[in-house]
């Protein structure tokens, strides 16, 4: 089974996709067992799968570019690859129609002030978030994404961070509550 997908990602993020020396093509390329051919010039990314089929992760290649399209660093970018780990972009002008000064507001009340805002999310959530042209992306658990969205989604529509954090904090408290009720729950056998 062979498998080709045609990407393209902004020009100035070309640079980072490669690495210094194409270090951080070849990981990626080692990683999922596929092929990247990129083209400086259009910033288009031709993704191949080639050796071991049973190893080949090409869906993951395709959402690690991505990623580093829409801003992420590499290290960021390659967390994918773990457990249960996806991809979501959201365009903001959902939020803010075509208007680039709403979105620029928009984007500024995601990332706060001297980033702090982004931070606190991040770390509320365990994601790794990344503001780049009119999108946010998340990498982040499946479980965590829906959370992370809801909160993007609030702040974009003006609720105050405070409350969205609230939220937040509420969501890994009940999450710790089911995780100890279902151990306490669990038959003990000796």
């Amino acid at each position: 089974m062979s498998f080709e997908k045609l990407i393209r990602i902004p020009n100035d993020r070309i640079a980072v996709l490669i690495g210094k020396s194409g270090n951080v093509k070849i990981k990626i390329e080692n990683s999922c067992h596929v092929s990247l051919d990129i083209d400086g010039e259009t910033g288009e990314v031709l993704i191949k799968s080639k050796g071991d089929v049973e190893k080949i992760q090409p869906f993951k290649a395709m959402e690690i570019v991505t990623a580093i399209g829409r801003g992420f660093s590499p290290e960021n970018a390659m967390t994918l690859l773990k457990d249960d780990n996806t991809l979501h972009v959201i365009d903001l002008r959902e939020f803010a129609g075509k208007s680039n000064a709403n979105v620029e507001r928009i984007k500024g009340r995601i990332i706060g002030e001297g980033g702090r805002s982004r931070r606190n999310i991040e770390s509320l959530s365990s994601t790794h978030i990344s503001v780049y042209g009119k999108t946010v992306s998340i990498i982040g658990d499946a479980s965590k994404l829906r959370l992370v969205v809801d909160a993007i989604s609030s702040i974009s529509n003006g609720s105050l961070h405070g409350a969205v954090y609230s939220k937040l904090e509420a969501a890994n408290r009940k999450e710790k509550q089911d995780k100890i009720k279902l151990w306490e729950d669990q038959d003990v056998f000796y």
